[in-house]
């Protein structure tokens, strides 16, 4: 039996996916994470935006193609959004963002099995350990956000926050078999298991030999005990996806996000103060409804101010459900051309972080080959190219020049 798990959004749909990989494993499939022919297709959807929403939609035709009888499971955000959309297309189970348990167990009822269903004493669901194909484990530690950004409908379907028990995360840090681990979740910067919050969490894993990374987190929680206890780590990434969404003030307030500007620079401030060299990525809508061009320049500016290493840049989605939708929206021919001044402002950043560390000597966990190169990451997140074959190895590297999205290196240490 060969079963297909697809998967669209997040790290943390990825790592459910890749638990409902392993419990498949577990029933004797033979399972791939690639689109192709197979006996039964797990689908699991993405909602953030509405073109992931329609590309989620359109999942299912696209497996229809390669077998119109085909069992179809389908969960995430776009299905438990709107269920009756997937469910009209005849598809044998429809779930939600929440319930992948269930989902598994509905999947072992297919295998002739069974699976217990089980939530820790927080309602954190606890699923299989999942399979980690890359050289990065990521590692969820929460779900669920509380903050209810008035553009996002994410807080809607992954409901409130539920924090994983420490100890299981740390078990699966140290088990892994991984060069680094990567701490995800919706919102890890409120993960909270028992007064055990995020610094406590980051203490517990000062024991792990591994590389730890960050997921995005929120500017709030960045403060000295954080930034004590990630110093406190064997080898930390020093690399902080900071979520800023836009430098205006009154844009901020009206996407119900909770700093100001000058908040959002002094956390800046603080972790270069902790680690000098560190790199600072952020995400930044385009287009907000009632942004002005000079709110809009705010957004610009603190990309230097802030000397952010790199921007993940979108044009504002209106999303059904969520106080933003009825708020009015700035004209697409704006938010499109606002968008690639935001892109070209995130390029020119980029290239001034690589560029100021070219000559330098970095730690380089390299994973994908690609051509004539195998590309990696240096703990700041840089994409470093070395010619040869280095898959699975890590190297120390010396960075030399511009290249692509990243910088080619030579190694220095075989």
């Amino acid at each position: 039996m060969k079963a297909c798990v697809f998967t669209l959004g997040c790290k943390v749909n990825e790592v459910e996916s890749a638990s409902v990989m392993a419990a498949l494993r577990d029933m004797g499939a033979e399972v791939t994470d690639g689109l192709c022919p197979a006996d039964v297709y797990v689908l699991n959807t993405c909602a953030v935006t509405r073109e992931a929403e329609k590309k989620s939609r359109q999942l299912v035709a696209r497996v229809r193609r390669f077998d119109p009888e085909a069992e179809i499971f389908v969960v995430g955000c776009a299905s438990g959004k709107d269920a009756a959309a997937f469910a009209r297309k005849g598809v044998r189970y429809v779930g939600g963002a929440r319930g992948k348990n269930r989902l598994i167990a509905a999947l072992a009822e297919k295998f002739g099995g069974t699976y217990a269903c089980t939530d820790n004493v927080y309602g954190y669901e606890e699923l299989p350990e999942p399979v980690q194909p890359r050289t990065r484990a990521f590692i969820k530690i929460e779900d669920g956000c509380t903050n209810f950004c008035s553009y996002c409908i994410i807080p809607y379907l992954r409901g409130r926050v539920r924090s994983r028990a420490p100890e299981d995360i740390v078990r699966e840090a140290e088990n892994c078999g991984r060069e680094e681990v990567v701490l995800t979740g919706i919102n890890i910067s409120a993960y909270d298991f028992g007064g055990v919050r995020l610094a406590g969490l980051v203490r517990m894993l000062s024991g792990v030999r591994r590389r730890v990374r960050l997921g995005s987190v929120e500017c709030t929680v960045i403060d000295e005990e954080l930034l004590g206890a990630l110093k406190g780590l064997k080898d930390f990434a020093p690399q902080f996806h900071l979520s800023l969404q836009s430098g205006s003030d009154g844009v901020l307030k009206r996407m119900n996000r909770r700093y100001t500007r000058a908040q959002y620079l002094e956390k800046c401030a603080l972790i270069y103060g902790a680690f000098p060299d560190a790199a600072i990525t952020t995400d930044i809508i385009a287009g907000f409804p009632g942004e002005s061009e000079e709110d809009f320049a705010l957004s610009l500016s603190v990309i230097e101010e802030a000397g952010l290493s790199r921007v993940h840049a979108f044009a504002f989605s209106p999303r059904e459900g969520t106080a933003a939708y009825a708020m009015q929206d700035v004209p697409a021919d704006v938010k499109k051309e606002r968008l690639h001044r935001l892109l070209a402002a995130g390029k020119r950043a980029a290239e001034r972080f690589i560029s100021a560390r070219l000559g330098c000597l970095r730690e380089v966990i390299f994973e994908d080959r690609e051509g004539e190169y195998t590309a990696g990451y240096t703990p700041e997140y840089i994409k470093a190219y070395a010619k040869g074959d280095f898959r699975g190895a890590v190297k120390t590297v010396r960075l030399i020049a511009p290249y692509l999205d990243g910088a080619l290196c030579e190694v220095v240490e075989n």
